[in-house]
């Protein structure tokens, strides 16, 4: 066998691989630091479900970053979705954050844990006494997401 065609054999597989890495890289990168929310006043909820608290929650996850809201319809193909359970006590401090579901990138899982964590107090489940706010992040390789409560869609 020729030499050029046996390097090519390996030479084209190693440059695809090396790519395929300098791609994943940007996207990696976006969740390296967790954002920081800004200063909210966390009005009591007069929710009497969890299901009702699920919209004061998504609100005010999104009035924390508003700069990291994905506007518009998502794309397709989404870098990260994964369900989260955050239990709020009366005062709207977290109890626990748990992950339902991981998404399938790695990064993703702490970057949004720590987000949910940082934009504490959430509004006080004043009716409740406690709740327990699930919902599934949409997440977009450039570190933008949606929620799915609040969703405006996917194309």
């Amino acid at each position: 066998m020729p030499f050029a065609p046996r390097l090519s054999r390996l030479f084209v597989p190693l440059m695809l691989a090396a790519a395929a890495a300098v791609v994943a890289v940007p996207a990696a990168a976006q969740f390296a630091m967790v954002p920081s929310p800004l200063p909210a006043a966390s009005q009591a909820s007069e929710a009497a479900t969890d299901a009702e608290y699920r919209q004061d929650a998504a609100k005010h996850v999104y009035a924390a970053y508003p700069m990291r809201i994905y506007k518009g319809r998502m794309p397709p193909l989404l870098y990260g979705v994964m369900i989260v359970d955050t239990e709020i006590d009366v005062e709207g401090k977290i109890i626990d954050v748990r992950v339902r579901r991981p998404p399938a990138a790695p990064e993703v899982g702490p970057w949004v844990v720590a987000m949910i964590r940082k934009a504490a107090p959430f509004p006080a489940p004043a009716k409740m006494g406690k709740a327990v706010y699930t919902d599934i992040w949409l997440v977009h390789k450039s570190g933008k997401f949606q929620l799915d409560t609040l969703t405006e869609g996917q194309n």
